[in-house]
């Protein structure tokens, strides 16, 4: 069993096997990621398989999944807060998701992070391509680097914009980049 603060259980109400439950992890790993040591309390960093790396914000409301069964980590579950995620396509076959209540982003690998608020989820790019789909319309988009989304629960369509510096700053300094 996995040693979870605020563990949420086997399964998650989709049918997704769920592998780590939310807010701070309390052991030295969690399925098959491990918590970085780190002198952060803002911030924890997860080590997944090699080539899957995730940074949450302290605070965050996140589960990891395997949707496959097959032991690996393949989607992040965010519901509030921010994460950083970082795939190398070379090294984590069959991609990776980022599941939030107004959007899914998805990749294959690339570096990007998704900031969950106030019934927005915002994605930002930072290396490599990321498809975001909206999930009230189903209407998505491709990001490419320093472009990003707001994504409300509305109808409102989804807009790639250039992120403003002081923007990404912000976000990254959250995230302790």
């Amino acid at each position: 069993m996995i040693q979870m603060s605020n563990f949420l259980g086997a399964a998650l109400t989709t049918g997704l096997l769920c592998l780590v439950g939310a807010g701070t992890a309390s052991a030295e790993s969690a399925g098959n990621c491990s918590l970085q040591p780190t002198v952060s309390t803002e911030r924890q960093t997860l080590n997944c398989q090699p080539g899957l790396s995730i940074t949450i914000e302290r605070g965050a409301h996140y589960r990891l999944v395997d949707r496959n069964h097959d032991g690996q980590v393949d989607a992040l579950v965010l519901s509030g807060k921010a994460a950083l995620v970082d795939v190398d396509s070379s090294r984590v076959k069959g991609g990776f998701e980022v599941v939030t209540p107004q959007a899914i982003a998805a990749v294959r690998g690339t570096r990007w992070a998704v900031d969950v608020k106030a019934g927005k989820t915002s994605v930002l790019v930072l290396r490599g391509r990321v498809a975001v789909n909206k999930v009230s319309t189903g209407q998505g988009v491709t990001l490419g680097q320093g472009q990003g989304i707001d994504a409300d629960k509305g109808r409102s369509p989804l807009r790639v914009i250039p992120w403003a510096p002081q923007r990404i700053s912000a976000l990254m300094t959250r995230l302790g980049q």
